[in-house]
């Protein structure tokens, strides 16, 4: 379709078409003059949105039955939105990744943040996983996956259909294979060291999570020699980054059997599986029974799921990060290092901070904070849109 003969959409009056002339993201279904035509525009539909004076603003992926009724695709309203411009938004974003790293392991698509609004590609070498999270995305499925193939040379692309998102969207819950076929089993990635398995058919999310890439590497500078405790371990992200530079030993925690077997099994690669134990269970539950038992770690690290996804959940949320830090702190041995993780873009840093602060205080412990990481460069942040800036780390020393 080209520009010329796309539908139209229109701002309200009182809706700031400023903040989309200045690079706001998203539109919601409240600032969209909604009669019986919008209503009948199907999902994915891509449109010309305009402001109340009907003057056009950008090309945008609309959805009528989702919150974010448009997302803004291309403020260049001469180009078609097809293969060509999704080849275009991959090659640009393959760049950036060829120069960051030396090994076709990262995201590739961090949605917003690459210009593909709601969605992600992790890339797991000759395999893709994508999760096209919004409307306009889906109907483009087979031109995101032949743009994809061309741009990266990728033999297999996995479509993960789990997760909140698409059922914000309206969309299916089921996976399936786009090209090529299924791994015969978990893959194999290497970072910071370790040695990290991935299953991408039944594992959480897209399989591994690339974004704590930099927090696992500073966290493995302070363990060499130290005895490491890793909370909502998963697949073994800091304790399998902290053994490949020489720590002591590392127990991994976590409530899912099968990403602790992986963990295990990664383990074993490493020639460290003697120092490698897990423990599977009820996250709070297990630090509460490793108190008991009087344990100490050097370096203790909790890094749960989001318990703030949204604005309804953010002060339960906040009790919760308050309460893993009051949890894990009386783990950690004087002049020990307490490293804490959020997920949850409700909940942003100050507050994150704060319940960490108090909860550590709770414990009667003190500490200097001594670092605050992010997601690596592979999850750039959309500078207009909190949710591309998700994670955060806090490290202290106790």
């Amino acid at each position: 379709m080209t520009p010329s003969s796309l539908p139209v959409i229109r701002l309200k009056p009182k809706a700031n078409a400023r903040a989309i002339r200045h690079g706001a993201p998203w539109v919601y279904d409240n600032e969209v003059v909604t009669d019986r035509r919008t209503k009948k525009i199907a999902p994915g539909t891509v449109c010309v949105l305009e402001d109340a004076e009907r003057a056009p603003l950008a090309i945008v992926g609309v959805n009528p039955a989702s919150k974010i009724f448009a997302r803004v695709l291309e403020r260049d309203l001469t180009r078609s939105i097809d293969q060509a411009w999704l080849h275009d938004k991959l090659r640009a974003a393959l760049l950036l990744r060829e120069k960051l790293y030396d090994d076709p392991f990262y995201r590739l698509i961090h949605a917003e943040g690459d210009g593909l609004p709601g969605v992600v590609i992790d890339r797991f070498g000759e395999c893709a996983v994508l999760q096209p999270n919004a409307a306009w995305a889906e109907g483009l499925l087979p031109e995101l996956v032949a743009a994809l193939r061309d741009v990266t040379g990728v033999s297999h692309v996995i479509k993960n259909a789990a997760g909140r998102a698409r059922s914000l969207e309206g969309l299916d819950d089921q996976s399936e294979v786009l090209l090529g076929r299924w791994p015969d089993g978990p893959v194999e990635v290497s970072m910071n060291g370790a040695i990290y398995l991935a299953d991408l058919k039944d594992g959480q999310k897209t399989g591994l999570f690339y974004d704590q890439r930099p927090n696992h590497a500073f966290a493995a500078r302070l363990a060499k020699d130290a005895r490491v405790l890793d909370v909502f371990s998963h697949v073994g992200g800091f304790s399998l980054a902290a053994l490949a530079a020489g720590a002591k030993m590392a127990l991994a925690v976590d409530g899912s059997a099968a990403a602790l077997d992986l963990a295990s099994d990664a383990a074993r690669r490493m020639g460290r599986a003697s120092d490698f134990d897990t423990r599977q269970g009820d996250a709070f539950d297990t630090l509460a029974a490793l108190a008991e038992d009087g344990a100490e770690f050097d370096v203790v690290i909790c890094d749960p799921p989001a318990f703030a996804p949204n604005k309804q959940s953010l002060e339960a949320g906040l009790r919760a990060y308050e309460r893993v830090a009051r949890l894990a702190a009386p783990l950690v041995a004087d002049g020990g290092i307490l490293g804490l993780c959020s997920c949850s873009h409700a909940a942003d840093l100050a507050k994150f901070r704060s319940a960490s602060v108090r909860g550590i205080g709770r414990a009667g412990r003190r500490g200097a904070l001594i670092r605050t990481g992010f997601a690596g460069p592979d999850h750039p942040q959309h500078p207009q849109l909190a949710e591309t800036a998700y994670l955060k780390a806090l490290f202290f020393r106790l």
